[in-house]
């Protein structure tokens, strides 16, 4: 019975050795299959990390650049109408200023040739003039002048002035 209990004490240690080596051997394809599960799942988490990643940045950038599109956009149709709307207004009161400068020098030249006409008109009558006072008509004479008599022609009364 030694050798029978002896036999099956080795019998069984060697089926536990085999059993155990399995258990091993199964194990070990049971982790390797689990590390190759484990890494694949990683590259695609990574993927998708990476990918998501990639999204969310080029959204940032497109919301970064209108964060900035925005104000400068405003800013420079700001800048624009400020630049175009002061431009506009000196063009204007340049030509204003222009134009009422050729007027000034027109009216100037107006007066100058209205007082030449004055003069000229003054030198040929010899300073006569016309007035009308309360309703009555006269004829002015310069000053010294000697009034000879009155005479009528065509029925209107003339009075010769001397040239002294």
């Amino acid at each position: 019975m030694i050798s029978n209990a002896n036999d099956l004490m080795e019998r069984l240690r060697k089926k536990l050795e085999t059993e155990r080596r399995e258990i091993e051997e199964l194990t070990a394809d049971e982790l390797e299959r689990l590390a190759g599960n484990s890494r694949r799942a990683a590259r695609h988490a990574l993927r998708t990390i990476r990918r998501d990643t990639e999204e969310a940045t080029g959204r940032m950038r497109e919301l970064l650049l209108k964060a900035w599109a925005r104000p400068l956009i405003v800013g420079m149709a700001l800048w624009l109408g400020i630049f175009g709307g002061s431009w506009a207004t000196m063009q204007w009161l340049s030509r204003s200023i222009q134009n009422r400068i050729e007027k000034r020098s027109m009216v100037d030249l107006e007066i100058a040739g209205g007082r030449e006409m004055l003069a000229e008109i003054e030198e040929t009558t010899w300073g006569v003039g016309l007035r009308e006072v309360n309703g009555v008509r006269y004829v002015t004479l310069p000053t010294g002048t000697p009034v000879l008599t009155a005479f009528t022609v065509d029925g209107r009364p003339y009075v010769e002035l001397s040239r002294e």
